[in-house]
């Protein structure tokens, strides 16, 4: 989305690199954590799909359903369904990251059951955070096949400050997430103390590309503002 031609070929595209740059590292910082601790198993045997079931149950919610998907690391939590989609790696993998990558999904329905504010906050900001992904894309092949990209800029600043303000409201609510899985997991006794650094670095793993999400949307919303400023002193 950010990698667009009014982006990589106009002024101040360097203001990109950083968050590019920690967008690889994130993602690749994520997948040698995760696939470390995938190759652990849990001194319970305990899969994943089980470590969600306790931990739902401890907070009641026992008829919260808790479903096998397909692909990689597509784990989450449907607020509108109520129920828990885990991959099939970490629903039937009895591994250390498949605890914690469930337990942590099992934490945003947590949140969900006690009115955790970011949550709803974020929830309410999906329908128009997807529409601004998608306009922006729109806005600027459409600027740059009119050749009025420079024209469209107030418009893409403000849809890039509805995306940068979604992935600063995530931030709370994933490091939350992360904060009552690990609490769940550790006071209902469903991994050892030997194992908590090992849950902490998959999901801190995991943390870090929301980090990494919020940096390039914001450079990307400084880049276009920093573009409309040169304009109106031209």
């Amino acid at each position: 989305m950010t990698l667009t031609l009014g982006f990589v070929f106009g002024p101040y595209m360097w203001l990109l690199i950083p968050g590019v740059l920690l967008g690889f590292y994130a993602q690749i910082k994520l997948s040698s954590t995760y696939n470390r601790y995938r190759q652990v198993r849990n001194s319970r045997g305990m899969t994943g799909a089980e470590a969600a079931r306790e931990v739902l149950d401890a907070a009641g919610l026992h008829t919260m359903p808790v479903e096998e998907v397909g692909g990689h690391l597509t784990d989450h939590y449907d607020p509108r369904k109520r129920a828990l989609f885990l991959s099939s790696e970490n629903y039937r993998g009895d591994s250390i990251a498949a605890v914690g990558v469930a337990a942590h999904e099992a934490g945003h329905a947590l949140q969900h059951k006690a009115a955790y504010t970011p949550l709803h906050l974020r929830m309410a900001m999906v329908p128009i955070t997807q529409f601004a992904s998608m306009a922006w894309m729109g806005i600027t092949l459409l600027g740059v096949f009119l050749g009025m990209f420079y024209q469209f800029l107030a418009i893409g600043i403000v849809l890039f400050t509805i995306i940068a303000l979604f992935n600063l409201v995530t931030l709370p609510v994933e490091f939350d997430a992360s904060r009552r899985a690990k609490d769940q997991l550790f006071r209902l006794g469903l991994i050892q103390d030997d194992e908590r650094p090992g849950v902490s670095k998959v999901l801190n793993a995991a943390a870090l590309t929301y980090v990494a999400a919020l940096v390039t949307s914001l450079l990307s919303l400084l880049q276009l503002v920093m573009m409309a400023r040169d304009r109106e002193r031209s």
